[in-house]
């Protein structure tokens, strides 16, 4: 139940919630942004899978739970992102121009490098990834609800202006929802590996904002956009990587597989690290 039916629903719900704060116009918006846009994709679609690919081989984390990193890695910041960055004082349009973007593009990009995570990490004898039927249930579970949730903001404005806080704040409830059970399920398996697991995920946050920053400095980017690429290159949306994390187990129980663990410890690790540098990038701003 939670596996095939709750937890697909939560995601799409999510993703309908960040597609009812879209318009079109985010989607063209990156052409005000060139450099900024430019440098939030490098780092999150490239950037970031270095990165967590170092940690991982350094750290010798076992590899379900590397694979669950490495899917971690490979998903786009979502909602949490764009709030955060709101409440830093960042460029909330350019964040929420990167997460519509990196959203459609992980329908093609996630499929394809977990596939190669999964080879390099589990070996040949796991289960193949099926790359197409992966990005098939990324499409439905993704782009189908951010469309909706998009057509519903053009054809009701004015019912999304009074539902869209509700919506947001269910979206919240449901994530914090799964991160439990994910962690609740795994718990052995969390246990076990979080003096690993844990200090990995917190120095692949905290290099990632450091890296947005200094990449945002080096291409001398407003500080509202250094803000913002900092955000959204070391925000992941944890939501995801749980969902492709029990897509990709090879059992066909109703549970949650350890390759789901490191998105839902994520899920409450980024929080300790995030927030403290958003209060930061605020004064700085302000400054």
């Amino acid at each position: 139940m939670l596996v095939k039916v709750a937890l697909p629903l939560i995601l799409a719900f999510i993703m309908f919630s960040l597609g009812v704060g879209l318009r079109v116009n985010d989607f063209t918006r990156v052409i005000k942004f060139p450099k900024a846009f430019g440098t939030g994709l490098f780092n999150q679609l490239i950037l970031l899978p270095l990165v967590a690919f170092g940690i991982v081989t350094a750290f010798k984390i076992s590899p379900e739970l590397a694979v669950s990193v490495m899917i971690l890695s490979f998903c786009p910041g979502g909602v949490t992102s764009n709030v955060l960055t709101r409440l830093a004082n960042g460029n909330t349009p350019l964040s929420i121009s990167l997460t519509a973007v990196t959203s459609l593009l992980s329908i093609i990009t996630v499929p394809l490098l977990v596939a190669v995570s999964v080879k390099h990490f589990m070996g040949e004898h796991e289960a193949q990834i099926n790359v197409t039927l992966l990005g098939i249930k990324m499409f439905l579970l993704t782009a189908v609800p951010v469309g909706l949730g998009m057509l519903l903001r053009a054809k009701a404005p004015s019912l999304v202006e009074k539902i869209s806080r509700t919506i947001s704040r269910i979206a919240m409830v449901l994530f914090v929802l799964i991160i439990i059970a994910a962690l609740a399920v795994n718990r052995v398996v969390v246990f076990s590996n979080l003096a690993a697991l844990g200090p990995a995920l917190i120095l692949i946050n905290i290099g990632m904002l450091g890296l947005g920053l200094a990449s945002s400095r080096l291409l001398r980017l407003e500080t509202k956009d250094a803000t913002t690429i900092s955000l959204e290159s070391g925000v992941q949306n944890g939501t995801l990587g749980i969902a492709v994390g029990a897509m990709i187990a090879a059992n066909a129980s109703d549970s949650l597989p350890p390759t789901t663990v490191a998105s839902a410890v994520y899920g409450i690790t980024m929080y300790f690290v995030s927030l403290p540098f958003v209060f930061w990038r605020k004064m700085a701003v302000k400054e």
